[in-house]
């Protein structure tokens, strides 16, 4: 059983928020509440009677002192029956609960050891604001340091992540070169390398759609057949990145396989993609063939849906060689017929993937502007022709693509 002793209740009536207040303070005072507690008991006891108060109604203050082995208490009740405090109590400076019509505050005591002595003399109302005042300042200074320790905390913990982020990027940065780099070197072992032949000069050039990603689905092939022959292949697979170079590099592969095998021109496009599309159905991809006779210019072109090569004459006259057909994955896949062309001394032919005609999203007026600049630059050495080409075509780019340009002249 435990042990509790309880001192009699103190009942006072107030009419004044003023006159409540003071009876709280000191009350505080008898109990030695802190200044902070006692602040806030204050406040909120005021705050729950300033209705009944403002309306000329009296309240009751009532207030008791418990004690037990392990605990002692004050309790403080305001009575406030006609208009009751309707806001949360738990809202209030020293949270408080309703009881039968009354808002009682329950503050435990910590370190009391005999009951208080209710006759004491109280210090002045100014003394205890004086105290509550310092108590305050003291407690805003307090918060004001921990604002500011915080805040240099805070902005030290911002340099060294706003570091951290610096050093990510850069590694980051450092990732995507060396994987774009990895992906190039590996794209350009793919490639074949220059090709020397008596007549002829050969040219390339390519630019992924973003660095990120320097590999894509534009791929050419070129190699000599048996005869002496040239032999190009120009391939733009749908996509860009390694899928599209992928299905790009089995086009080329299986073309490679069927001109040297002999099949006719005007089937490969065909054949390859009967070859191809029972391993890859999603594949698509337009195709450019030429043959080029070194020692007579004559030319032979087979296209499945790709855009047509251009021939520019050392006068500077500058044609398209159109030839109808349909790409690999396309329906009825094929050339359908052949172009043929004599190359003169001197003549240019230009054979591109539509990233360099389409940057600005109208293929058309794109022609028109590679006509205009294949005239311009014609007289260059053919090695600077494909990159003059490509520089000249994307000054403005609104349609980022794979983009390939690959020069043929005839030598003089």
């Amino acid at each position: 059983m435990t042990d509790r002793a309880a001192a009699p209740a103190q009942r006072t009536t107030h009419r004044t928020a003023a006159e409540l207040r003071a009876a709280v303070r000191a009350l505080a005072v008898t109990f030695r509440l802190s200044a902070e507690l006692r602040t806030r008991l204050a406040l909120s006891v005021a705050r729950v009677a300033e209705s009944e108060l403002r309306a000329g109604r009296p309240v009751t203050l009532e207030s008791a002192y418990e004690q037990s082995t392990h605990r002692q208490s004050l309790t403080v009740r305001l009575h406030a029956p006609r208009t009751p405090w309707a806001a949360p109590v738990e809202a209030l400076p020293l949270p408080a609960v309703h009881e039968a019509g009354t808002t009682v505050w329950r503050v435990p005591l910590p370190g009391q050891r005999r009951p208080p002595d209710l006759e004491s003399a109280a210090p002045s109302p100014t003394e205890l604001l004086e105290e509550e005042l310092r108590v305050a300042v003291a407690r805003a200074d307090a918060l004001e340091a921990d604002r500011r320790r915080l805040t240099h905390e805070l902005d030290e913990t911002n340099s060294g992540v706003l570091a951290l982020y610096v050093q990510l990027e850069e590694r980051d940065e450092q990732l995507r070169r060396a994987h774009g780099q990895m992906l190039r070197e590996l794209e350009d072992a793919l490639r074949p390398g220059p090709m020397k032949v008596d007549g002829l000069e050969l040219a390339i050039h390519y630019a992924p759609a973003g660095t990120d990603a320097p590999t894509g689905g534009d791929l050419y092939d070129w190699f000599q057949l048996p005869d002496g022959t040239v032999h190009i292949t120009v391939v733009d697979a749908l996509g860009h990145g390694l899928t599209s170079t992928s299905s790009a590099l089995n086009v080329t592969h299986a073309v490679r396989t069927l001109a040297l095998e002999g099949h006719p021109l005007e089937t490969i496009v065909a054949r390859t993609d009967e070859i191809l599309l029972p391993y890859d159905r999603e594949l698509m991809a337009t195709v450019l063939l030429a043959r080029i006779d070194p020692g007579s210019g004559h030319i032979v072109l087979a296209n499945g849906s790709h855009p047509p090569p251009l021939v520019v004459s050392e006068d500077g006259e500058a044609r398209f060689l159109e030839v109808r057909g349909r790409g690999i994955g396309y329906p009825m896949a094929g050339s359908d017929r052949l172009w043929h062309e004599d190359l003169a001394p001197g003549d240019l032919l230009v054979l591109y993937t539509d990233g360099l005609t389409e940057s600005r999203r109208d293929p058309y007026e794109g022609e028109r502007r590679l006509v205009s600049a294949a005239v311009r630059h014609r007289g260059r050495p053919t090695e600077e022709i494909p990159g003059a080409l490509a520089e000249e075509m994307h000054t403005v780019i609104l349609h980022p693509d794979d983009t390939l340009a690959l020069t043929v002249r005839r030598s003089r």
